[in-house]
């Protein structure tokens, strides 16, 4: 699709640090703010001295105020620059980049499941769905959670022990949420985020199972995983791929991915063409 994707000068209006080198920032971007959907990205220069972007998915958008937030975990060079710049300054972006997820069934049953930086698309996938479809969202990650805890009230089949926190503010919206992670967090589901979606959905009646569809974004192995429930239960799942990238724009090809269509292999981009694929097109994942 032409001409939906902007190139703006993002205001820093917030750049908050958490525990195990993770930040969320605030920028305003109103074009980028007005048309990004869930699973969509941006693609962010880091500094004047750094011309190659990096992509960023988008955690929520405020249309209103023209403001993206995002979560960010310093992990290389570039990243750990992002994580210095100062409220004031501004950045080039590109963004809303990639297909985003289809969100259009509401009489599906979405089951959310983020791991690390891939939780943000499911944050922004549960405030899309609000009011409209069921769902529940499942997080991950193997440092402290970069969000505001609280207790759910919810009750999940599947899901009990030590699971007992959620992230705050989905459940004051009243969408339940549980957390995952293998680093003794408390509160959290011990063993990794599929494991506790799996038992989620193995305590569902078959009738309600056959609603479901799995959203997804995280690492590699993660996503894998992932893939493999729904095989399990045969649920559909949808993976948004985190993969390195030049343009972010389709221009280079540095991105593809192989997917086996009609029969057909083909080679896409996950910035254009992705990063939101269904993982039985994808051979690495089925």
């Amino acid at each position: 699709m032409r001409n939906t994707i902007f190139e703006e000068n993002a205001e820093i209006l917030a750049n908050v640090k958490h525990p195990g080198d993770q930040f969320v920032m605030r920028v305003r971007a109103p074009k980028t703010a007005a048309a990004a959907r869930p699973g969509q990205f941006v693609h962010l220069r880091v500094s004047g001295e750094r011309p190659m972007r990096r992509p960023i998915s988008i955690m929520l958008t405020d249309p209103e105020k023209g403001t993206v937030d995002l979560l960010v975990k310093a992990i290389g060079e570039g990243t750990r620059l992002l994580r210095e710049r100062k409220v004031g300054e501004t950045m080039p972006m590109l963004g809303p980049i990639g297909r985003p997820f289809d969100l259009s069934d509401t009489s599906k049953r979405y089951v959310l499941i983020g791991g690390g930086v891939g939780v943000p698309p499911m944050i922004f996938c549960a405030m899309a769905l609000r009011g409209k479809a069921p769902m529940v969202v499942f997080a991950g990650s193997e440092v402290e959670f970069p969000f505001a805890l609280k207790p759910s009230t919810a009750i999940l089949p599947g899901v009990g022990g030590n699971a007992i926190l959620g992230i705050a503010s989905l459940e004051d919206r009243g969408i339940a949420s549980r957390l995952a992670s293998n680093a003794g967090l408390y509160g959290c589901f011990e063993g990794h985020v599929p494991d506790l979606a799996r038992n989620y959905l193995a305590a569902l009646s078959d009738d309600e199972r056959a609603r479901c569809v799995l959203l997804s974004c995280g690492p590699h192995p993660m996503l894998h995983a992932v893939a493999r429930v729904g095989r399990e239960f045969g649920i559909p799942a949808y993976l948004s791929l985190e993969e390195h990238m030049a343009c972010g724009i389709g221009g280079c090809a540095g991105c593809v991915v192989k997917t086996i269509e009609g029969g057909e292999e083909k080679y896409r981009r996950v910035c254009v063409d992705g990063p939101v694929f269904e993982s039985s097109l994808l051979p690495e994942f089925a």
